[in-house]
């Protein structure tokens, strides 16, 4: 068993080896012609000033918000005066 894997081995290289292709020739390219555009022209004129577009619709109102509670006698609320700006 040990001799029939070497020797298929060498067989497969040699199966391998001996059919020696010859690169395709490929034919040579012919040239490209680029042209080159030139040097940049002078700028065109101003164009028309656009015509105004009409004024959107007026959004709609928001939601109204919840009701405040009723102060009770006695309660006091304090703001803190501002602080000065630097």
């Amino acid at each position: 068993m040990r001799y029939l894997l070497a020797v298929a081995a060498v067989v497969s290289a040699l199966a391998l080896s001996a059919c020696e292709r010859q690169p395709a020739a490929t034919p040579a390219a012919a040239p490209v012609i680029v042209t080159v555009p030139g040097p940049a022209g002078p700028p065109g004129a101003q164009g028309a000033p656009a015509e105004k577009g009409a004024t959107g619709a007026t959004g709609m109102t928001g939601a109204e918000g919840a009701k405040g509670e009723q102060g009770g006698s006695g309660t006091i609320v304090v703001v803190p005066a501002p602080e000065p700006q630097r």
